[in-house]
């Protein structure tokens, strides 16, 4: 029974991996600072990226957070490694997102043009990137009370 069940396990491990490495990942589209297109020669879904939250588009400093994930990320082919949990509540894809071996989450985080998702990550590599950008007042944090995407989100729930 138990080697029945290894053999399974690994058979399904290496079907998986075969899989993601005959997918090519290609962001398409750039939502906001934390929220793609992602195309594969078989469909298209969104991507949430897990660990931040960026600005909102209409919020001070989302067009700079769009853009920078944008230039990053854009028509390139990317790494995406999808949460195993599923959805978040709007049916998007929840996972990290690296472009040119760089993770997308923790670039933004870094340069001050997204929050860490404390409520949501435990993540101590964005943690700290959020704290290297507010100590050297990097991006939002030239502000001095910039208001996180969560509250701005409450106060304009038509955007």
């Amino acid at each position: 029974m138990c080697v029945i069940f290894t053999l399974t396990i690994s058979y399904f491990l290496l079907l998986f991996a075969n899989q993601a490495m005959a997918d090519t990942y290609t962001v398409t589209r750039v939502f906001d600072g934390d929220t793609v297109e992602i195309k594969t020669k078989q469909a298209k879904f969104k991507l949430r990226l897990a660990d931040i939250d960026a600005p909102e588009r209409n919020q001070a400093y989302g067009k700079k957070s769009r853009r920078a994930l944008t230039q990053l990320c854009k028509e390139r082919t990317v790494v995406i490694h999808v949460n195993l949990l599923g959805l978040d509540k709007y049916k998007r894809h929840l996972g990290h997102l690296q472009c040119n071996k760089i993770d997308a989450g923790t670039y933004l985080t870094a340069q001050g043009l997204a929050w860490h998702n404390a409520k949501y990550s435990h993540n101590p590599l964005t943690q700290e990137a959020e704290r290297n950008a507010r100590r050297n007042k990097l991006g939002l944090w030239k502000t001095n009370n910039p208001m996180p995407p969560w509250v701005w989100r409450e106060k304009h729930p038509l955007h």
